[in-house]
């Protein structure tokens, strides 16, 4: 984010890409693909009780995840050059997250692999477009691999949400089987028809109908007793802004005068964003032995990833004439987030756990 906002300034220019396709390729295959590599890349290892790879192979993974980043800021490389650096990680992800799994035969956890491999397809759109290779896919690309990560945080949102509310609270989320059966339809629905027709009944249907069902799928897991416990709502307002995303992209489907991007930055700035950070801030602290109590800046670090999307989405809206006003507040806020996340957690991550345990 400190990157863009140079950008924004105009003190750097990243190569291959358009400074504004850059920001969101980079959030999405840089920032958000980081994250799901080290969150299924833990799971994984207790899904199957099989070894991950760890010290040097884990290292190795690390390096070809920073390779692709760097490759966009390296004055003079070639254009094909960065694009294989960049292409390289998720393939290599998708392999190593399913070698276990299919050993394991964990037939429910097959998608994730899958859901990899199809944000390394929209990757290569983005790149076969700027190669010039093709026209207008860059787009496509760009909004099929945000739309692959909203169905991740759908089925992962659905296991870990109501699982840790129950756990810390004692309540019982509430579930309906045929709302969970039939939310993949209306979501997948609504995200495929955004990406054929923004503007369109059968989006503004398919969107509506996601938006209510996932609010009401967040409904059945709430209870008033969240927020007293930080690492909880911090991961309720994640999934909220799911909703919202899908509310705002029913508006911009009906010709409302909701910009497309509003329904996008709930999704990234919002729900990813937020979702993120909450789980970074509880799976931190159980790997590295430590009870599941957050410093009380980590509070103000929630608050501040949530104004951050919230003030992405209204400001534009609001005050169309000074939309980089905006973005420049969104994204200070969004590094004040996690400014304090790294601030708070890098020396715990640096050490040895202290259980004791490996890890």
């Amino acid at each position: 984010m400190g990157v863009w906002m140079a950008v924004l300034h105009g003190s750097l220019v990243p190569a291959e890409l358009p400074p504004a396709l850059w920001h969101g390729h980079e959030m999405v295959f840089g920032f958000a693909v980081a994250v799901i590599a080290g969150f299924l890349l833990t799971a994984t290892q207790n899904w199957t009780g099989l070894r991950m790879p760890s010290g040097t192979p884990l290292a190795a993974l690390f390096v070809l995840w920073l390779t692709g980043r760097l490759g966009f800021l390296i004055p003079g490389l070639p254009v094909g050059l960065v694009a294989l650096l960049d292409l390289a990680f998720l393939p290599v992800l998708a392999a190593v997250l399913a070698v276990p799994i299919l050993k394991a035969k964990q037939f429910h956890n097959y998608p994730f692999p899958l859901m990899l491999l199809a944000l390394a397809c929209a990757n290569a759109l983005v790149h076969a477009d700027a190669l010039g290779w093709t026209s207008g896919t860059a787009r496509i690309g760009l909004h099929l691999a945000v739309y692959a990560v909203v169905a991740m945080m759908m089925v992962m949102g659905g296991r870990v949400i109501p699982s840790f509310t129950d756990n810390k609270l004692g309540s019982r989320a509430r579930r309906w089987p045929l709302l969970e059966r039939l939310l993949p339809v209306a979501t997948l629905g609504a995200l495929a028809a955004a990406l054929v027709a923004p503007v369109s009944p059968v989006t503004a249907l398919f969107a509506a109908v996601a938006a209510l069902m996932h609010g009401v799928r967040l409904a059945g897991w709430y209870t008033g007793k969240l927020w007293s416990v930080p690492l909880l709502w911090i991961l309720h307002l994640g999934y909220a802004w799911i909703v919202l995303g899908f509310a705002l992209m029913a508006l911009t489907a009906i010709g409302l005068n909701v910009s497309a991007s509003s329904a996008l930055h709930a999704f990234t700035a919002g729900a990813i964003g937020a979702l993120t950070l909450g789980m970074m801030a509880r799976v931190s602290l159980g790997h590295t032995g430590r009870t599941l109590e957050p410093a009380p800046l980590m509070t103000l670090a929630f608050m501040a990833v949530n104004c951050a999307a919230l003030s992405r989405i209204a400001l534009p809206l609001l005050v169309p004439a000074d939309y980089l006003a905006g973005t420049v507040v969104a994204g200070f806020l969004w590094m004040l987030a996690f400014g304090l996340f790294v601030a708070l957690y890098a020396v715990m991550l640096l050490r040895p756990r202290v259980d004791g345990k490996p890890g």
